[in-house]
């Protein structure tokens, strides 16, 4: 990449790398980690104009929130299913559950030319949640 002139990485943390959350003391931990290691390689690379940033979504209808639904036995059919994805998205200022779709434009921008001059940032992307 420094061949190259340079680039963007983008490495994906959490909302709770960010924030510490119950029963999940190593998720948080190895997203926190994430999270320092994007501003140590920030410092690290700048002067290559190599970007290096992290998006930290927040509960996103995803294989693994579903699972974690069924895992914890709030989900055991298509209504709970609906109605726990509800409950996810309650208790944000933007009312409702990420999509893929909200993460994927958030990498886009930051791999994009528009984010030129970010680098070592942490994008939160959970619709207010952490506010």
């Amino acid at each position: 990449m420094a061949d190259n002139g340079g680039g963007s990485i983008i490495n994906t943390g959490s909302g709770w790398g960010l924030k510490g959350g119950d029963l999940a003391a190593a998720y948080c931990a190895v997203k926190g980690g994430i999270v320092n290691l994007t501003r140590a390689m920030a410092i690290d690379h700048g002067h290559q104009n190599i970007r290096v940033n992290s998006v930290n979504p927040g509960d996103t209808d995803t294989a693994m929130l579903r699972d974690e639904g069924v895992q914890t036995g709030l989900v055991k059919d298509a209504e709970s299913r609906e109605a726990y994805l509800k409950d996810c998205g309650t208790g944000r200022p933007l009312a409702r559950i990420g999509q893929p779709e909200d993460i994927a434009n958030a990498v886009l921008f930051l791999a994009s030319d528009l984010s030129g001059w970010v680098t070592g940032a942490a994008l939160v992307v959970d619709g207010g949640g952490l506010s």
